[in-house]
């Protein structure tokens, strides 16, 4: 596969927490795949994450050249200053999300990945688009459980 994929996302909570979904955007050429899905309860870090995880596991190819557009200081700061890979080293002891930023490692090595950080709400067609589709999606009727939040939560609790 030649070229660059390009993926847009986009994180909301209503409450944090509170019912949350996340918007993502898929650019390839002339091909466009957007994505959505709302949550009963999470947080919006994790709708951010969650955003960029599902834009990865939609990549058919491995080794893709792709470039993420994130408006999450969280996710951008993370990757791009080295962060998540020395939280890694100390498997994310005292870090929070520690099952998405597992799975984002795991995506993210099977491919070429640089994320870019923008402003959100800056008129960028692409990340306001995600942020319809996030807030809608955490709008939904159907929304689903974020077991990775659940059990976050219920471990703290048992301390």
């Amino acid at each position: 596969m030649s070229g660059e994929v390009h993926i847009y996302t986009d994180g909301a909570a209503r409450g944090n927490p509170g019912p949350g979904g996340y918007g993502t955007i898929l650019i390839y050429g002339p091909h466009r795949l957007e994505l959505s899905r709302g949550y009963r309860l999470t947080t919006n870090n994790r709708m951010e994450l969650m955003a960029v995880i599902a834009g990865l596991e939609a990549l058919k190819w491995p080794n893709c050249n792709v470039v993420v557009y994130t408006d999450s200081k969280y996710v951008a700061d993370a990757v791009e200053k080295g962060w998540v890979f020395s939280w890694e080293s100390k498997q994310f002891r005292k870090k929070k999300n520690r099952d998405l930023w597992l799975k984002f490692l795991e995506l993210y090595r099977k491919h070429n990945v640089k994320i870019v950080w923008i402003k959100g709400h800056n008129a960028n067609p692409e990340n306001e688009k995600c942020d319809r589709l996030a807030v809608e999606a955490s709008k939904g009727p159907d929304l689903h459980e974020d077991t990775g939040y659940n059990s976050e939560e219920e471990n703290i609790l048992e301390f």
